[in-house]
């Protein structure tokens, strides 16, 4: 296995900063913390005072073979407003600036590089102003601030949402080049990801698959679900009776109908739709998905691309 590496990233309130890496392949952790300022052993409120010289920031563990750390670039300026260097969205003040603390100078290189690419895209009117400053000490922070998504999932949607964030990344970064998609995905791929099409049941290539395993976007890798929550539903779709991963819900009133449509968080692909007769010893939920928009990673197979961490979904309990 290829040595482990470390990445350290600053863009704003770090509870938004950790679920975009963290479901990425190859990603071992995410650690919400403290750098940048001259106090040991910060605390949050510390911090937030503006007195400590600390940023909000996440340090990745990963594994560069199967990430690389050009990859985790890619991913981090779609998080951030790279014209703002006096905060991000609603947070203001230093702590919250974005910074890119380079570990080596092969770091420090392709930082620097896919800053002049940003700057030279002219995607943005503005300066682009975002530091690249060599690594220092990283502190952990509190317990309560470490995988806030996955912890306080309602109020982290909210704040995420409340703060013009998600609204700044919709409108800035979520557009996808469609001539690459329609290079990479299969016509049936691309047209259920991207147009909300629907597959033919029973004619679709998971409906009946039962090798265990995890499913994930095949736009963007996110892990979705787990073979161990499928089930024949007998609608000739695979259907799921809950996500190992935050999906986006809303409305959907099309064909007359109304129902609940999931879309992957990050890649925004459209998935399918949640019904509530599903089977209630599960909870009641049946997540009818389209195959087009998964691709299935099997258990012997999860270290090798990127998943090591989700072989524990397959561990029989002793």
């Amino acid at each position: 296995m290829s040595q482990l590496e470390k990445a350290t990233f600053a863009g704003g309130c770090f509870w938004c900063m950790v679920e975009p890496f963290d479901r990425r392949p190859g990603i071992e952790e995410v650690i919400s913390g403290y750098t940048g300022g001259h106090t040991e052993n910060p605390t949050y409120e510390e911090v937030c005072s503006e007195t400590t010289g600390h940023v909000e920031a996440v340090q990745i563990i990963f594994n560069p073979e199967i990430y690389p750390y050009q990859q985790l670039l890619e991913v981090y300026w779609q998080q951030i407003d790279p014209t703002d260097n006096q905060g991000q969205f609603n947070d203001r003040g230093e702590s919250y600036k974005p910074v890119i603390f380079y570990h080596n100078d092969h770091q420090k290189q392709l930082a620097e590089e896919s800053k002049k690419k940003i700057e030279e895209s002219g995607k943005f009117n503005k300066p682009i102003v975002v530091e690249i400053r060599p690594s220092e000490t990283f502190y952990p922070a509190e317990e309560y601030h470490q995988d806030y998504y996955k912890k306080n999932a309602f109020h982290y949607k909210m704040y995420k949402k409340g703060s013009g964030r998600k609204g700044f990344i919709e409108e800035n970064w979520s557009k996808k080049d469609q001539d690459t998609l329609k290079e990479q995905l299969s016509d049936i791929q691309y047209k259920v990801t991207q147009e909300d099409a629907t597959e033919i049941p029973y004619q679709n290539e998971y409906w009946d698959h039962e090798e265990d395993g995890i499913y994930v976007d095949v736009v963007s890798g996110e892990p979705l679900f787990s073979s161990k929550d499928k089930y024949d539903a007998g609608c000739g779709w695979p259907s799921f009776t809950r996500p190992i991963a935050q999906l986006e819900e809303s409305l959907d009133t099309s064909h007359g109908m109304r129902r609940i449509e999931v879309r992957s968080n990050y890649a925004d692909s459209h998935l399918g739709h949640v019904f509530d007769d599903g089977p209630a010893s599960e909870g009641g939920m049946r997540y009818c998905i389209n195959s087009a928009a998964l691709k299935f990673i099997p258990v012997d197979r999860l270290e090798e691309e990127g998943y090591g961490k989700y072989k524990v979904l397959f561990v029989e309990n002793q």
